[in-house]
């Protein structure tokens, strides 16, 4: 299993960024409701958030050469 420890870091500071970034901003009713409003925040996350890690790039930017159209 090699590489766990960093995997888990990765892991757990995507999580609290959720966390804080989206569910503890958020009174959702039920699961159906959590489960489309964190499906839009990884669309955020992924599409639009800029991230200092990243050189201020999205991760879509980093890690794909097409670019993404947000719709």
């Amino acid at each position: 299993m090699g590489g766990g420890y960093n995997n888990n870091l990765f892991i757990e500071r995507l999580w609290r960024t959720v966390k804080y970034e989206e569910v503890y901003l958020k009174a959702y009713q039920d699961g159906k409701e959590a489960n489309v409003g964190i499906g839009n925040y990884f669309q955020f996350y992924n599409n639009e958030r800029l991230h200092q890690a990243l050189e201020y790039r999205t991760p879509a930017e980093v890690f794909t050469s097409i670019p993404i159209e947000i719709t």
